[in-house]
């Protein structure tokens, strides 16, 4: 018991286990209890902090003499404990936040959130460690991009009352227990406390305030502090955004630097309200109306006149940033879509925007225009395969346009792509922009500073090497890549300058090609590349087919390196919100195959017309109509899909592709889908004989595979599930594992069987999967069968790339690199047309293994297969070698070893490393 108290005590202590512990205790106990998250004290410290803080907020707060004792948890000096609920009840002394409250007190119900007191004090000793944070590896949070102030009360010690998401309240206590918690104008967080906050309390400051609301602030007044002290959150704060699980601050939050910054500001802005208006001006604020606070998309945390240079400002920054005539620039973030507030405790949010800058990524790419529009696009195009496009707008910045002021002030990421020398102006632009805490990715241009030097190397340039990239995990990863010609050399002291060296060539040279260079005291820094990192294996500079090879196997890899670049400078490079699943849809190539499925349906659905199942429940209808509501774990399935018409599957080129006699002919289609797998499952066991269903999908959001293993189903992929019928006592039904074998096969059939097709290096790999050459598998299969009476019924799941190229490799990109190296134009494949041929394949390879038994494919199986030959080791890497010898009458892989001789292997829980070449065997 001792010794796994101890591993359970070394598990927590060293693998961060304590945030899953705050999280998962926060998420059940925090609608009855109260949870502080505080420093412990020194004994001497404890007596002057009691006379500090004076009549505290409760007395659970101020007594911390027993917090040791009685801490749930401890870390360092921090410390995180349970109490009692804290009721907040009296807010006579705070003062409102401006509109805050409304924000809060007009939002859903609240059983989600939860509303706390900070308390902070002044401090250099933090803000100084903040800045050392921001340039290491660690996030710095900042508070006010993750809960919505409502009251403060100004003083020694500030506190302020907010209100967050259960998890993002969860962010800001892990993030105190870190030490990374940042707050502005150099205060320290130094105690974080939930509380019950009582609504009639806050409608009450709230009614308070409106009745005070036409007497000016006398200056010197504790309003007039509070506001010094507390950020002013200037922008935009869209409905569904203000209890998002990302921010629950604003967009565009700008903070105060300091209290004679605000109160110089305020008197700019009272003598410019003083001011005669010029006509827009009064249309502008006439069109807007006296309570356009609450009548828009979004709530204003500032004046009217804040608000209307604010969005005018932020309009023309963004349109100075942009190559194209934005003729209707939005005034909010709405467009990007609303966001679940039902997160993983583990995961993190999915936009961490800790500059409140809007989420413009600007891409510069130099003054030639026969280039830059076309770099811009195959920049663009790497983005918007590694960052949430759905979180961040990118934009070209033109030369004319750097330098005009807006630009730097509303953009999160500067991506410098330009492979000309920087001009001087330009550069220092730059710089000034970094000194404001901007980021900047550079990807092989002459963009640099201290630290560093560029040096050319022209046996570098336009050739592949072998790159080691470090992460912020300390971990490697090894890639080929091309590299540009140039290479950084270290500066003087670069170590006190904080340069840190993080991917070098493994040439003798060990040169240095990507490297991060923080810039200033507020959090600026870059990091620069000297490898082509946004040029793709199948881009033209590629003309070569072993480069092509290198870098297509070192293509996720490539991927892997820019999205911890982009991680790094702070954007969100985790995937979108998953889509919910699609209707579906009744398609057939035949009008009688159309009615004989609607009659057997008729018999099968319930008396609300529903197919139950106990995966996915299907409800027979004959249209969509607007506004249907089906409940969970039902789709409605369309029969009468008058007008068809879907990217993802062309109809009539499936029709004339499927040449089979039953396989297939009876398509239940959707846009988007968990698994297709889940599609069939409840009607496989009932289908007339003369049946042959297949479900395929556009998308699929939960793709399995063999083993559980999950299988990412982008667009672009042929992905099916085929139902497939064998007779038990048929030679098929006798060897049933062969079936993957056969699906594999049909899927590298259909392609090399077109004529002109027939040297596309496309193979099968033992058991189950598709591979380029034996270099990338490229697709998969996964079978599984259930028996009823004399019959297997099988559900055959496959997915293969047809059109998208990243991260990996697929079908059309086989056959553009085919016609560079043999001067042809085969053309690009659909998945439609691969689908339908794939399965009439797979019917006549099933029909030859019934006549003829396993001699009947095993041939053309070994043609198209990447094994023969091959030598792999048994069980380890220090197993004894085998020889791969072909497959038994059961369809599992024999090996031959001079130690057992012929070894049979198992495609269940085997595998087959084909890096390695090693296999993990099971004896039969």
């Amino acid at each position: 018991m001792l010794i796994t108290l101890c591993y359970v005590y070394l598990w927590v202590r060293f693998q961060r286990c304590y945030t899953l512990v705050i999280r998962s205790t926060v998420h059940r106990l925090h609608a009855s209890s109260s949870f502080t998250f505080c420093t412990a004290l020194k004994p001497g410290q404890l007596q002057k902090e009691k006379q500090r803080h004076g009549q505290s907020f409760s007395k659970h707060i101020t007594s911390p003499s027993n917090l040791e004792e009685t801490a749930c948890l401890q870390l360092g000096n921090k410390l995180l404990y349970i109490t009692d609920s804290q009721p907040c009840e009296d807010l006579s002394k705070w003062t409102l936040l401006q509109e805050t409250p409304l924000i809060y007190l007009e939002s859903t119900p609240r059983r989600e959130r939860v509303a706390f007191v900070l308390e902070a004090a002044s401090g250099q000793e933090q803000e100084t460690a903040l800045h050392k944070l921001s340039a290491s590896s660690k996030k710095i949070l900042k508070w006010s991009d993750y809960c919505l102030p409502l009251a403060c009360i100004s003083g020694d010690p500030f506190k302020l009352i907010a209100d967050a998401s259960v998890d993002n309240f969860c962010r800001l206590g892990v993030a105190f227990m870190e030490d990374r918690l940042q707050m502005d104008n150099g205060m320290v967080p130094e105690k974080i406390v939930s509380v019950l906050l009582e609504e009639s309390a806050l409608k009450k400051l709230v009614e308070n305030t409106k009745m005070d609301g036409e007497k000016s602030p006398v200056p010197g007044t504790q309003t007039e502090q509070a506001e010094a002290e507390i950020p002013k959150l200037k922008g935009t704060v869209s409905d569904n955004e203000s209890g998002d699980n990302r921010q629950d601050g604003p967009q565009l939050a700008k903070t105060v630097q300091g209290l004679q910054k605000d109160r110089s500001s305020d008197k700019a802005q009272e003598e410019n309200a003083n001011q005669p208006q010029s006509t827009d001006q009064k249309e502008n604020q006439a069109s807007l109306g006296g309570n356009h606070h609450r009548d828009g998309h979004h709530l204003h945390l500032s004046s009217c006149h804040e608000c209307l240079e604010l969005e005018n400002s932020t309009i023309e920054s963004v349109k100075f940033a942009s190559a194209e005539n934005i003729h209707n620039l939005p005034d909010d973030y709405s467009g990007f879509g609303n966001r679940s507030e039902d997160e993983s405790c583990t995961g993190q949010s999915r936009r961490v925007n800790v500059s409140g800058k809007p989420p413009n990524v600007l891409v510069y790419t130099g003054s030639d225009p026969s280039r830059f529009q076309t770099k811009y696009q195959q920049v663009k195009t790497i983005l918007a395969e590694c960052i949430d496009m759905d979180s961040y707008i990118v934009y070209h910045l033109l030369e004319e346009q750097v330098l005009k002021d807006p630009w730097a002030e509303n953009s999160l990421l500067l991506v410098f792509a330009s492979e000309e020398p920087v001009p001087e102006k330009f550069h220092k632009l730059f710089l000034n922009y970094l000194s404001k805490g901007g980021k900047i990715l550079g990807l092989s241009s002459f963009f640099c500073f201290s630290g560093v030097n560029l040096a050319p190397k022209e046996a570098l340039k336009n050739k592949i090497h072998k790159l080691c990239f470090t992460k912020t995990d300390h971990t490697d990863i090894e890639l080929d890549v091309l590299t540009s010609g140039m290479v950084y050399e270290k500066v003087g002291a670069s170590r006190d300058s904080g340069v840190e060296f993080w991917g070098q060539l493994g040439n003798k040279d060990k040169d240095m090609v990507i490297v991060r260079l923080p810039y200033g005291d507020n959090g600026g820094e870059a990091i620069l590349s000297q490898v082509l990192l946004d040029t793709s294996p199948d881009s033209q500079e590629i003309q070569d087919p072993e480069d092509f090879n290198m870098l297509k196997v070192s293509n996720a890899r490539r991927y892997e390196v820019l999205t911890e670049i982009l991680s790094a400078l702070g954007l969100s490079c985790e995937l979108s919100n998953v889509p919910p699943p699609s209707p579906l849809y009744l398609l057939t190539t035949t009008e009688s195959s159309r009615l004989s499925f609607l009659e057997w349906l008729s018999t099968a659905v319930d008396t609300e017309g529903i197919l139950r199942s106990a995966k996915v429940s299907l409800k027979a209808v004959s249209a969509l109509q607007p506004g249907m509501e089906l409940m969970e774990g039902i789709l409605p399935l369309v029969t009468q899909p008058l007008g068809f018409s879907s990217e993802q599957l062309d109809l009539q080129t499936y029709s004339r592709s499927l040449q089979s006699r039953i396989l297939g002919q009876i398509v239940l289609f959707a846009e988007v889908t968990p698994t297709t797998m889940d599609l069939l499952d409840g009607m496989m066991l009932q289908l007339p004989q003369e049946m042959g269903l297949i479900a395929i999908a556009g998308r699929q959001t939960q793709g399995k595979g063999r083993g559980g293993n999950a299988w990412l189903s982008p667009l672009g992929s042929a992905l099916f599930t085929l139902h497939v019928r064998v007779p038990v006592q048929s030679p098929l039904g006798q060897r049933i594992p062969f079936l993957q074998h056969l699906v594999a096969l049909a899927v590298v059939e259909a392609v090399r069987t077109l004529p002109g097709y027939q040297d596309i290096d496309l193979r099968v790999k033992w058991p189950n999967d598709i591979y380029y050459s034996a270099l990338m598998k490229l697709g998969g299969v996964l079978v599984t069968s259930t028996l009823m009476g004399n019959t297997f019924h099988a559900l055959v799941g496959c997915g293969f790339n047809v059109s998208n190229s990243n991260p990996t490799v697929c079908i059309n990109d086989l056959i553009v690199q085919y016609n560079k190296e043999n001067g042809s134009a085969l053309k690009a494949l659909s998945t439609a047309q691969l689908i339908g041929r794939s399965v009439t394949v797979l019917e006549r390879l099933i029909d030859a293994f019934q006549e003829k038994g396993a001699p009947g494919v095993l041939p053309l199986y070994y043609k198209r297969w990447v094994h023969s030959g091959t030598r792999v080791r048994l069980w380890s890497e220090q197993g004894p070698q085998a020889c791969i010898v072909g497959l038994d009458d059961c369809g599992f892989l024999q090996v031959e070893s001079e130690e057992q001789g012929i070894v049979s292997v198992q495609p269940d829980g085997n595998s087959f490393d084909m890096l390695r070449n090693l296999i993990v065997t099971k004896q039969r």
